[in-house]
C-alpha cells in the first residue's frame, strides 16, 4: 500500500506505508552509522587528542545537537529560526544555576552578594537539586518553544515574519538577562564553577566524562530526529513545508504540528546548552543574542539543512575552522571565516551533504546498469524506475 503525500513537489510522489523490510534495512543502516560514529568519537578521538582539543570537540558536539534540531525545524519543516540561541541559553542557564549553587554551598553566589542581595531568590531554590535543574534545562526550553510556536502559528504567521519574531525574541531575552544583574549575573553571566555532582571540573577525567555524555546525547538525539523524519509525522512535516495551505484544507491542525516540531528543536537546544556549560565554564547573555543564533543557522547551511548528519558535521566543521583561523590569523581571521561562509552558501547551496548527494547521483547516472539476464535495451526502463524512487 502507498500513501500520496500532500504538498509534494513532484506529481506522482508516493511514500511507502507498511514497507517493513525497507524500514528495517534503513534502521539497520542508521544503527550501523551511529555505532561507527560512536566508536570513532568515544574510542579513537580521546586517544588521539590532548585534553584541550578534546574539550574543544566536546563543545562543538554540543553545538551539533543544536544544528540537528535546526535541521529538523528548518530543513524538514521549512521554518527558519533566527533565535535558537535563546533556547540554547535557557538550557545553559538552568544547568549553570545548579552548578553555581553546588559550588557555593550554603553561601550566596558571589554576583548576588556584589549586587546587595542577602538571601537566595525563591526561583533559585529548586535549582539546588539536580533532579529538578536538569529536566527543567531540557524540558523548559521545549515547553517555551511549543507555547511560542503555537501562538505564532495559530495566527498563521510564517516565512520571514516568523524569522523576524524569533530574532526579536533573541534581542529581548538577551537584553532582559543583562538588566537582571542580581539574578542572572548581568553582562558577565554565571561563571566560576568548581564542581559538578561532586567532581572537580578541572580534572581531565571529569572533562572526558562530560565529553562522553555529549557524544551519547548527540547520537541519541540523531536517532530520535531521524526516526521522527521517517514517521508519519515527518512526512506530514515535509508536506507542510511544501504546501501548507493544502495540508490545512485536508483537516490537519497545522499550528499544532509546527509547534510540536519547534518545541522539539528547542528542547534539543536546551540539552545542548546544559552540556555546553560544564565544558566551557561560563554562560552569559551574549550566548542568547542575535549573532550566536545566526551562527547556528550558518552551521546548518554549511552542512546541509536537508540532512541531520550534515547539519551536525557543519556545526563541527565551522567550529574547527573558526578555532584554526583564530589561532593562525588572530588579526584577520574573521575575514577568512566570512569568506568561507560566502563560498559555502554561494557555491554549495545544498551544503556539504547536498553536494555529496548530488555527486553520488551524478556518478550513479553515469555507471552502466544492467540486471542479470536482461538485454542492454532494457537499461533505460530500469534506470527510469530507479530515478523515480520506485
Amino acid at each position: 500500500m502507498r500513501l500520496a503525500v500532500p504538498g509534494s513537489k513532484r506529481s506522482g510522489d508516493v511514500v511507502p506505508v507498511g514497507g517493513g523490510s525497507s524500514m528495517a534495512r534503513a534502521w539497520l543502516g542508521q544503527i550501523a552509522f551511529v555505532a561507527v560514529s560512536g566508536f570513532v568519537l568515544l574510542v579513537i578521538m580521546p586517544n588521539m587528542l590532548s585534553d584541550f582539543r578534546l574539550n574543544l570537540v566536546g563543545k562543538l558536539l554540543a553545538f551539533a545537537i543544536v544544528a540537528e534540531g535546526l535541521a529538523l525545524v528548518w530543513g524538514y519543516g521549512g521554518m527558519l529560526v533566527l533565535g535558537q540561541g535563546v533556547f540554547f541559553g535557557l538550557g545553559a542557564y538552568g544547568m549553570a544555576m545548579y552548578m553555581k549553587l553546588e559550588s557555593s554551598g550554603s553561601d550566596l553566589p558571589d554576583f548576588m552578594v556584589w549586587s546587595g542581595l542577602d538571601s537566595l531568590p525563591w526561583f533559585w531554590e529548586p535549582f539546588r537539586h539536580a533532579w529538578f535543574a536538569i529536566p527543567v534545562a531540557i524540558i523548559g526550553p521545549g515547553i517555551a518553544g511549543f507555547l511560542l510556536g503555537y501562538v505564532v502559528f495559530r495566527n498563521r504567521v510564517k516565512g520571514v515574519y516568523f524569522s523576524i519574531i524569533t530574532q526579536a525574541l533573541a534581542l529581548i531575552v538577551s537584553t532582559f538577562f543583562v538588566g537582571q544583574q542580581p539574578y542572572t549575573g548581568g553582562t558577565n553571566g554565571i561563571t566560576n564553577f568548581t564542581t559538578l555532582f561532586g567532581k572537580h571540573l578541572v580534572r581531565p577525567d571529569t572533562q572526558e566524562l562530560l565529553y562522553s555524555a555529549t557524544v551519547v546525547c548527540l547520537l541519541a538525539t540523531y536517532l530520535f530526529a531521524w526516526w521522527l523524519t521517517k514517521s508519519r509525522f515527518g512526512r506530514l512535516l515535509v508536506a507542510l513545508r511544501d504546501d501548507e495551505d493544502r495540508v490545512r484544507f485536508t483537516g490537519y491542525n497545522v499550528a499544532l504540528v509546527k509547534a510540536v516540531v519547534f518545541g522539539v528543536s528547542c528542547a534539543m537546544a536546551g540539552l545542548a546548552g546544559a552540556l555546553f556549560v560544564p565544558q566551557v565554564g561560563i554562560i552569559s547573555p551574549a550566548n542568547l543574542a542575535i549573532v550566536p543564533s545566526i551562527e547556528m543557522v550558518i552551521w546548518v547551511a554549511v552542512g546541509g539543512r536537508a540532512s541531520l548528519a550534515g547539519a551536525a558535521v557543519g556545526a563541527v566543521a565551522v567550529g574547527l575552522a573558526k578555532s584554526y583561523l583564530s589561532e593562525q590569523f588572530p588579526e584577520i581571521w574573521l575575514y577568512f571565516l566570512g569568506g568561507l561562509f560566502i563560498v559555502a552558501v554561494v557555491l554549495l547551496p545544498g551544503g556539504m551533504a547536498g553536494t555529496l548527494h548530488d555527486a553520488y547521483d551524478w556518478l550513479m547516472a553515469r555507471l552502466p546498469r544492467r540486471s542479470a539476464g536482461e538485454p542492454q535495451a532494457a537499461m533505460p526502463a530500469a534506470a527510469g524506475m530507479v530515478s523515480t524512487g520506485e
